[in-house]
């Protein structure tokens, strides 16, 4: 799934950045951020093009979305299931759009989810685990989805609760749980690194727990880390995909709340 900045998509960018607007914003962003990432791929001696940028567009308009579809982007990233599944129903014209679901997710949204979303990100309990496996399994039956329902698991790195993500025996098991789903398949590990941590430190120990869980489940190759801030050390410790959300679509054009 990863995709590369090709020449003609910077071609692209060259030419909606001359037409200004919001357009010219975005091209102009998407190209930087481009540079970006292959220049901390140079320093780590990773080949260009071997991580996934996730643009994250969460309380960014539909329209938005659009123009970085023409762009050549084609996966994305939201957080809240009422605006994503809005914007799922806008941009149905665009075939080849994929949808990332990378926020907290409540189990009685697990169904409604698992109808539009290529992968689920921040799964950290065998009962969320549970939910998508049974959403996406009616999902599969009922025709809104032909393949399983991709799943990362979230990471605790500091082992606090309020945060979110698992850990030691219990990431493992719950690995082995959605491994064994027919209708899910266990895509790889996230994580976002503790406030008070140096993301060096947090990123070289994510990295030591995908090993040790890629030795026994190999399937389960992303390793999703970096966002618009850290991205650099992400990519140094060996993450397949960056969550970029401000370095691309700039400072939020509504609250959160």
């Amino acid at each position: 799934m990863t995709e590369s900045f090709t020449a003609a998509q910077g071609s692209d960018a060259a030419q909606v950045t001359s037409g200004g607007g919001r357009a010219g914003e975005l091209a102009t962003a998407l190209s930087a951020l481009i540079e970006r990432i292959d220049a901390a791929c140079a320093a780590a001696g990773r080949e260009p093009g071997s991580v996934r940028l996730l643009p994250v567009t969460k309380f960014f308009p539909a329209s938005d979305i659009e123009i970085l579809y023409n762009l050549g982007r084609r996966e994305f990233g939201e957080s809240r299931e009422q605006e994503a599944a809005g914007k799922v129903a806008q941009l149905g014209h665009l075939s080849r759009i994929r949808w990332e679901f990378i926020g907290r997710l409540q189990r009685n949204k697990a169904k409604s989810v698992a109808r539009w979303a290529d992968t689920v990100y921040s799964v950290d309990s065998d009962r969320l685990a549970s939910a998508l496996d049974a959403g996406a399994e009616a999902a599969l039956g009922d025709g809104f989805r032909t393949t399983p329902l991709r799943v990362l698991l979230q990471v605790s790195l500091d082992a606090d609760p309020a945060r979110g993500g698992a850990r030691d025996a219990a990431l493992h098991a719950l690995a082995d749980q959605v491994a064994a789903s027919r209708s899910l398949q266990l895509a790889g590990l996230m994580a976002i690194p503790p406030l008070d941590v140096e993301p060096d430190a947090a990123f070289e120990q994510l990295a030591r727990i995908h090993a040790a869980l890629t030795a026994v489940h190999p399937e389960a190759k992303e390793l999703s880390a970096g966002m618009s801030g850290d991205l650099e050390s992400a990519i140094a410790h060996g993450s397949t995909c960056v969550r970029v959300g401000t370095a691309l679509m700039g400072a939020r054009p509504i609250t959160s709340a």
